[in-house]
């Protein structure tokens, strides 16, 4: 299988999650992957950014809540 290119979010400010992950999605050829941990809040932020740019995303395996595969752009 393919090595997606991994962004892991364990250790950084929420108040950086924004533009971390902003960056990583818009600069890396998709689909990637990002680490985002057991906290709700964590993934809620990173939710939203992935939402808020149009990026469609999953769960890596339906029992991993912890990392997110990001697929495409959807065109808005």
């Amino acid at each position: 299988s393919m090595k997606l290119k991994t962004l892991d979010l364990h250790g950084h400010y929420h108040d950086a999650v924004d533009r971390i992950v902003s960056n990583f999605v818009f600069l890396n050829d998709l689909p990637v992957k990002i680490i985002i941990g057991n906290s709700s809040r964590m993934q809620e932020l990173v939710k939203q950014t992935l939402d808020y740019h149009g990026f469609e995303y999953h769960n890596e395996r339906w029992i991993n809540h912890g990392c997110l595969i990001v697929d495409k752009k959807t065109d808005l």
